[in-house]
This record gives C-alpha cells, sequence and structure tokens, in this order.
C-alpha cells in the first residue's frame, strides 16, 4: 500500500475502511513545567542577584539578597538583652558578689573586736566599783556599750548571712523567664536576618528574573522563577469514548517535532468531569468535543520545552 498514491488510498478506504489497518490511538496535547518561584520572606531591597536567565544553578546556591541592615541592628539588640538577662540571672543565683562579702566580713571583724573590748572594759569596771574606784554611773555606761556592740554584730552577722544566700524562688523563676525571652527574641532576630539571603532550592534553570538590584520586592513576591530537573508534565485531552479504557500509571509513548525517540510518560490524573470545549491544543482534528483534562508524569524529558506540542500514544 505504500506504493500507491495518497489519493488513491483515501478513496479506497472510504469503500474498504479496513483497508488501511487499524486505526493507532493517540492523544495530542503539550508540555507544561511546574516552576519553582522564589520568594523573600519579609519585604526589602534587593542588593545583589545571582541569578541569569537561562543559567543551571545548584540547590543551595545564593540567588539574591535583601538589604539586611536593620535585621543586623535587631540581632544586636536582642544579644544584648540575652547577655543582661543571664548575668542578672547568675547575680540572684549566687548572691552577693564576693567584693561585696570580704567588706561586710571585715566589718563583722572589726565589730567582734570592738564587742570584745566592750566585754573587757564591763569587766574591768564591776572589779574597780567594789574598792569604790568607779561609780555605778561608768558601770552603766560600759554596760550600754557592751550591748551596743552585741547588737552590731547580731546585724552584721545577719546581713553577711543574707549576702551569701541565693534569691528566693519567685526572683529566680523571674530571671529564668526573662532569659528565655530574650533568648527567644534573639533567635527571631537570628532568623530574621538569616531570611535575607534567599538560595535556590533545588537544582534547576532561571527560567526569569523579576527584578533588578535597587528594586523593592514585597513579601511573598517571586524574585526568580526556576525550573528544576524532571519537572515537566504532559497535558493531554482525553475523548469521552477511551476514559474508561486508560488507568492512573499507565504509560504512554511521547512524540514531538524533533524530540529524540523513547521518551515515555507516567499518567498521574484524569478529571473527574469532562470538559465540552477543549482549549488551543495541537492536534490534526478535532475528534471529539467531550474531552476530559489528563496529566501525566514525563519520566525522560530529554531535549523538551515547556509549551512544546506534544503526541502521546498509549
Amino acid at each position: 500500500m505504500s506504493n500507491l498514491p495518497d489519493w488513491l488510498v483515501s478513496i479506497i478506504v472510504v469503500f474498504y475502511p479496513g483497508f488501511a489497518g487499524p486505526m493507532i490511538t493517540e492523544y495530542n496535547g503539550y508540555a507544561e513545567a511546574d516552576y519553582v518561584y522564589v520568594a523573600p520572606a519579609a519585604a526589602g531591597r534587593i542588593v545583589e542577584i545571582n541569578a541569569e536567565e537561562g543559567a543551571t544553578i545548584a540547590a543551595g546556591a545564593v540567588l539574591f539578597r535583601i538589604d539586611d541592615t536593620h535585621q543586623t541592628t535587631a540581632l544586636r539588640a536582642a544579644e544584648a538583652q540575652v547577655a543582661v538577662a543571664r548575668a542578672t540571672l547568675d547575680n540572684l543565683a549566687t548572691g552577693s558578689r564576693a567584693a561585696e562579702i570580704d567588706v561586710i566580713r571585715a566589718t563583722l571583724a572589726q565589730a567582734e573586736a570592738d564587742q570584745r573590748l566592750a566585754r573587757l572594759t564591763l569587766e574591768r569596771s564591776q572589779n574597780l566599783l567594789a574598792s569604790g574606784a568607779v561609780t555605778q554611773a561608768r558601770i552603766d555606761g560600759d554596760t550600754a556599750a557592751l550591748q551596743g556592740a552585741d547588737a552590731r554584730v547580731a546585724q552584721l552577722q545577719a546581713q553577711l548571712q543574707v549576702a551569701e544566700l541565693p534569691a528566693r524562688d519567685a526572683q529566680r523563676i523571674g530571671a529564668e523567664a526573662a532569659l528565655e525571652a530574650a533568648l527567644a527574641q534573639a533567635d527571631d532576630a537570628r532568623l530574621a536576618l538569616k531570611d535575607r539571603t534567599v538560595f535556590a532550592p533545588a537544582d534547576g534553570v532561571v527560567d526569569e528574573v523579576f527584578y533588578a538590584v535597587g528594586e523593592v520586592a514585597g513579601a511573598g513576591a517571586p524574585v526568580v522563577a526556576i525550573l528544576p530537573e524532571n519537572s515537566l508534565k504532559a497535558l493531554f485531552y482525553i475523548p469521552e469514548s477511551d476514559r474508561a479504557q486508560l488507568w492512573l500509571g499507565q504509560e504512554f509513548a511521547v512524540q514531538c517535532s524533533g524530540c529524540p525517540d523513547g521518551i515515555t510518560a507516567r499518567l498521574l490524573r484524569i478529571a473527574p468531569s469532562p470538559q465540552y470545549t477543549p482549549p488551543i491544543i495541537y492536534s490534526r482534528a478535532e475528534r471529539a468535543r467531550l474531552v476530559f483534562r489528563a496529566e501525566a508524569e514525563i519520566l525522560n524529558a530529554a531535549g523538551l520545552l515547556p509549551g512544546q506540542p506534544l503526541t502521546l500514544r498509549p
């Protein structure tokens, strides 16, 4: 039949449909890409862009940087608050400083010396009272001096005991909570600073750069679009008459103009509801008006480009 003219074959097929052999089932569609749109977590002025359209980029590479002056200052302030809170907690946990305790101990030693002197003075006055060398008034004065020395020693002993004790539980708990809050604030400031440098989330090709250095990017506004490796899928439309014959996971041979042989795709999804008017697709003829949109993962998309017309055969 290959030696017959096409017009003659067409006439014969009209009268003898089986003459042309079995019809080959095929579906027409196009390749679509799942782009990764990379955006900053917070708004800011772009100070550096390392992505060029069409360039291959590796996961973890720096794509762009946002001005981080404010975040750097906030981190320094948060770290200073952590230092203050930690010092306060340490001070409460250990009591007074060693130098302050040494001063109290020295004062107590002096007071104890004064106490011993006052006791000896009173004893001598009491011995002299029997011989009439001193008056009762002298005895009363020495007794009062000893009592004052005793009170001074007791006061300093209590003061030393308090200085050597740690803080009360309520004060310590409050200081610990203040330290935890300061640490959390520092972590938040550190993360905010880290977010000012944006990295590539996956290997791929830079498809488009939406901003230039010096422009202000909004939070969540894409700055770079990346086409990851193996991110192409085939979108095609299945006539209603073929819907029941296909199943998820079924593989198709993929053909396109200029593409190498051996490209395949695996059926991922078939729309549950039909479309009566298919969108613009690249097909030889419109076979039916009732079609189902289907998606298939392209397993080896070497040479394929987004938007390229495809033909799939089960």
